[in-house]
């Protein structure tokens, strides 16, 4: 067994525990005696995700971990003969199922259509068998440990090794899964199995899972210990995306905090010099000012720091690593707790008074083990009304079979939400009607795709060719990342290999000026080669277009954009070709007015896009963009995005709706320097000068641009054309 720092035996209405922490009890014990009048069912499986019986057997982890945990708080024995009662129905049951008859993963489950949810259940399961252990009669404990749970553990390792032992999220539950259970019934063999994997040689080098990710990685380590050297980098960045890191982080931390007590040798909740707290607090920045994560790789929007595992992340965080008071002003928020040691402490802090608001920073993420794999670069900056604006950049590591074709691309976040959107996943979770939960197909012919993204797509190809086998070796790398000036915040990255014979480099700021409202989203993407090449720069932005100041022509005939690389997913609903010198577009998004500016250059087109073609199911979002199209060898596109205005419906007034740039142009563009002079409609007029080859912020750069010298030090600067820095 293993600790849980029993608090059996308070009453429900007790004064000990805290008036919210009480309204969570009570409110589970509502949902658990629902299901104990009504009996519960143990369904023989058949269905994917989202299907009857696998939201069934879904629902019953959740019933049969707060049965016991309901038992442990309140020391009232219905819960625990409740709980005792449905475990010997499932060990009745589970050794007469096959595996999973869809067999449609790399790993099929039996309770469930993948091994993955099998994991999810044992490691919720396994805390609750844990609170009536000790209760159980031998003959029962003895039942339900041969009977269920040591042929569950033995199925999801060493009958499914291709699941178990592998570098990946499925893989930390299942050895999460198979430790918790070899705790609760002090089987030390399954703990070295979930601590350490199973022997390498038990796989084939080149096997690939659903996503076409690698099973076996480089490293040619496995189990819980390989899982927190391996998938984090330094700081506790998660190869996988912050939407997989909320997936991962319950088993890290309710594994990590079992063995806490009964190995505390390891030393897990210190282990890579606090790797989970890094994890939680990284994961907590990786949040757009609404709360919604990053939908970075394969995500499903929406995900947010309210789901249910960031609410024991941000409880255990709290308890574990610091007692941090922002992290209290997020579990208010949250309005939830964990019905544990840890959710009753958070409850009586904030009872206390103790909560203070939380605020997330600027940061640059480093990805890889050892840091050295690119990373995430997110800026935040605020405006006249301190109304957030974020962004963020993504040069890192491809993200296993996760990962998407998205190098140096950027989105952009503000407190209504998105503004410059990344698509996410083609993916409904857990909705039956869309390929039963799972990835579409249109996962892999669009939303990997490097046109899915704001970044720039050469010739119409995807970078790395669009596969995953060449992805997984490179990486872009981090140019620069400064934040000391808030007014000028800045991250820039570079990447020679996702384009053979191609150097690409991009600087994304947010600019505070005093003569605009909000924060200026700020573009500079320089791409050199020796041969002239289609250069293809997507904005995806979401809401209604307003108005151009170029002509273009719509199209009543649509036809798609091209014929691979997503481009057979995109019509182009209008293009125009805008006059060299400065291309404006404006849209209203959410009551907010945009407003983008792009210096242009002879040749220039654009297109106005609209996602849907080669889509029969209508699997994809309909979602609009527009993208400057240029032919060359060497360019360099810039762009000021302003956010302005606002218009309520209810009053029929618009304020600001139209944008103040004027101009922007590249005056200076060398391989060593770029200077973009931008003029507001009142004249004023500020220069912001580039240094591409030198990062280092001490060194001292001067230029001269139209008769006027202009010198700084560092990367950028932002100087105002009668040389009053700005």
């Amino acid at each position: 067994m293993f600790s849980c720092e029993n608090e059996a035996g308070k009453s429900v209405a007790s004064e000990e525990y805290a008036p919210a922490f009480q309204e969570q009890l009570a409110l589970t014990q509502v949902q658990v005696e629902k299901v104990m009048q009504a009996g519960i069912e143990v369904p023989t499986p058949k269905d994917m995700a989202g299907g009857p019986t696998h939201e069934i057997h879904k629902q019953n982890w959740y019933t049969l971990r707060d049965a016991g945990a309901l038992y442990r708080l309140t020391g009232d024995e219905r819960y625990a003969v409740f709980l005792r009662d449905a475990l010997l129905l499932y060990a009745e049951r589970y050794p007469t199922w096959p595996t999973h008859p869809t067999d449609r993963s790399y790993a099929t489950g039996k309770i469930f259509w993948q091994c993955l949810n099998d994991a999810n259940w044992l490691v919720y399961v396994s805390q609750g068998y844990n609170d009536i252990y000790d209760w159980l009669d031998e003959d029962n404990r003895q039942k339900l440990d041969n009977e269920l749970f040591r042929p569950m553990a033995d199925f999801l390792s060493v009958e499914n090794p291709q699941f178990f032992n592998r570098i990946h999220n499925h893989s930390t539950w299942g050895s999460a899964a198979v430790g918790m259970i070899g705790l609760v019934m002090e089987d030390d063999s399954l703990v070295n199995r979930a601590l350490y994997g199973l022997p390498p040689d038990v796989l084939p080098d080149d096997l690939r899972d659903d996503d076409t990710g690698k099973i076996k990685d480089k490293y040619g380590r496995a189990g819980f210990l390989a899982q927190l050297d391996l998938s984090f980098s330094p700081d506790g960045y998660f190869t996988e995306g912050p939407y997989y890191l909320r997936y991962a982080l319950s088993p890290f931390l309710l594994f990590g905090r079992a063995l806490a007590t009964e190995r505390p040798e390891i030393g897990v909740l210190d282990y890579r010099d606090g790797i989970l707290k890094k994890a939680v607090l990284g994961m907590l920045n990786q949040a757009d000012p609404t709360g919604d994560f990053f939908p970075i790789n394969d995500s499903q929007k929406g995900m947010s720091v309210y789901s249910p595992e960031v609410v024991k992340a941000v409880d255990y965080a709290w308890y574990h690593f610091g007692r941090d008071p922002m992290l209290l002003s997020l579990a208010e928020q949250q309005g939830a707790f964990t019905l544990d040691v840890e959710g009753a402490a958070v409850a009586d802090a904030i009872a206390a008074g103790e909560a203070v608001p939380y605020q997330p920073s600027p940061v640059a993420f480093m990805d890889g083990p050892e840091g050295d794999e690119g990373g995430v670069g997110v800026l935040r900056a605020y405006g006249s009304d301190d109304a957030q604006t974020c962004l963020v950049m993504k040069y890192s590591a491809q993200g296993m079979g996760h990962g998407h074709y998205d190098k140096l691309a950027y989105s952009l976040y503000n407190e209504k939400g998105e503004v410059i959107q990344d698509y996410g996943a083609a993916r409904w979770v857990n909705i039956d009607q869309k390929g039963g939960g799972r990835y579409l197909k249109e996962n892999n012919s669009w939303a990997k795709h490097t046109l899915a993204h704001n970044t720039l797509v050469i010739d119409e190809t995807s970078q790395y060719e669009g596969k995953i086998s060449i992805a997984e070796d490179l990486h872009p790398d981090l140019y620069t990342f400064d934040v000391a000036n808030t007014d000028q915040q800045l991250v820039s990255a570079t990447t020679d290999n996702a384009y053979p014979g191609r150097d690409l480099q991009r600087f994304n700021l947010l600019v505070t000026i005093d003569a605009f409202t909000q924060p200026l989203m700020v573009d500079v993407f320089r791409s050199a080669g020796t041969k002239n090449a289609q250069h293809d720069l997507p904005t995806w932005y979401l809401g209604e277009l307003l108005q151009t100041n170029f002509p273009y022509a719509t199209r009543n005939r649509l036809q798609p954009l091209g014929n691979g690389h997503g481009y057979q997913h995109v019509y182009a609903e209008a293009s125009g070709v805008p006059k060299p010198g400065v291309a404006h577009i404006n849209w209203l998004h959410k009551g907010t007015f945009y407003t983008q500016t792009m210096a242009t250059q002879p040749g220039d087109e654009i297109l106005f896009l609209r996602l849907g073609a080669n889509d029969p199911e209508f699997n994809l979002r309909r979602d609009p963009g527009f993208l400057l199209r240029r032919t060359a060898a060497t360019t360099t596109f810039a762009s000021v995005l302003e956010t302005h205005g606002s218009y309520d419906p209810r009053e029929e007034v618009p304020r600001r709706p139209y944008g103040e740039v004027a101009n922007l142009e590249l005056v200076i563009d060398t391989e060593d320097y770029v200077a973009l002079q931008l003029t507001h409609n009142d004249g004023t007029t500020w220069v912001l000068t580039l240094a591409l080859q030198d990062p280092d912020r001490t060194t001292e750069h001067q230029l001269k641009i139209n008769g006027q010298t202009f010198s700084w030090k560092g990367v950028h600067h932002l100087i105002k054309t009668d040389n009053e820095s700005k």
